[in-house]
């Protein structure tokens, strides 16, 4: 499976990447298997996700999934944010091949350390 139309628009114009200085949560996870490195940062307001940055070291899925993980983030509740899912990561950015789908799940494993930190009082 090629790489889809959407998946390559987030490559060329990736959303939200950077980091957020005034961050009330951020969370860093990595793959050990291939090396994959994304980091999350969120900025809460008014009960919603204000503001989601994201920085994606490794194969060019991490960093789409980063992306599309960031922009579906914003305006949402915690309570929503934490039902995303790998599945809904991986539709996001037009599908993946199947060797591939880690990426997903490295976004997904990355927002709920991030949610945890909130929980915990890490921030």
């Amino acid at each position: 499976m090629a790489y889809s139309d959407t998946l390559k628009d987030h490559l060329a114009n990736p959303r939200n990447a950077g980091t957020l200085a005034d961050a009330d949560a951020e969370a860093e996870q990595s793959n050990p298997v291939c090396g994959d490195r994304l980091r999350l940062s969120l900025r809460l307001g008014s009960g919603r996700i204000e503001a989601a940055r994201f920085l994606a070291y490794g194969c060019p899925p991490t960093l789409a999934c980063g992306s599309a993980l960031a922009g579906m983030l914003e305006g949402m509740t915690l309570e929503e944010a934490a039902r995303v899912t790998r599945e809904r990561v991986t539709e996001a950015v037009g599908g993946l091949p199947a060797r591939k789908r880690h990426a997903a799940s490295l976004a997904i494993e990355t927002l709920r350390a991030a949610l945890e930190s909130l929980t915990r009082g890490a921030f």
